[in-house]
């Protein structure tokens, strides 16, 4: 998948860049994971810069979310914030703890103005419209996207996510972002079912 995936994605000029936590067992512990990986490809051949943080609790997560918002000084070129966390349809877990979407959305509030926060298919995301409100309501995010589906057989990082990444970069309307893909890249869209709430 990755080389059919890298052919068909052209390369941009960078305007927006992609902040990444993601879920591990221990911090402490260094680990390449396949999102790595990916993120790293994604720069060289796509042209998206990335930071990539990890975090093995829910203090872990607050922390850098912090020192992204009030420590990095470019902080408004950080459109995508992208979560690779397990979970389930409306949670994610951490250290063996579940943390609902209202509870990650008060960590949140406030700093996402005009963010795009997207999940992984690591975990289904799966809102009612309260849930989607609330957390947009109270992080000031444009929108939240990711997947219904969770399926362990197929990774959207390293998929359906780096064309999200590509398209977002070209185009500032996630709306149509959302169209085009699923015009272009309709099976894979349907299969790991891919949602934008805004």
């Amino acid at each position: 998948m990755k080389d059919i995936f890298a052919s068909i994605i052209p390369t941009v000029a960078a305007e927006k860049f992609i902040y990444c936590l993601e879920a591990v067992p221990d911090v402490d512990q260094e680990v390449v994971t396949e999102v790595v990986t990916t993120l790293e490809d994604i720069a060289l051949k796509q042209g998206i810069a990335s930071i990539y943080k990890t975090c093995d609790t829910i203090e872990g997560l607050e922390e850098s979310l912090n020192t992204l918002v009030y420590d990095d000084h470019n902080f408004k070129d950080y459109e995508l914030i992208y979560l690779i966390m397990p979970g389930q349809a409306n949670n994610i877990m951490l250290n063996d703890y579940y943390y609902s979407i209202e509870e990650i959305a008060e960590i949140f509030e406030g700093r996402m103005t005009g963010k795009i926060i997207h999940f992984s298919n690591k975990k289904a995301l799966n809102l009612t419209d309260e849930e989607s409100q609330y957390f947009l309501d109270v992080t000031g995010a444009r929108a939240i996207s990711g997947y219904g589906s969770s399926n362990s057989l197929l990774s959207s990082t390293d998929t359906i996510d780096r064309v999200f990444f590509n398209m977002f970069q070209e185009n500032e309307d996630f709306k149509e972002v959302v169209e085009e893909m699923f015009q272009k890249h309709y099976k894979l869209c349907k299969l790991l079912d891919f949602r934008l709430y805004y």
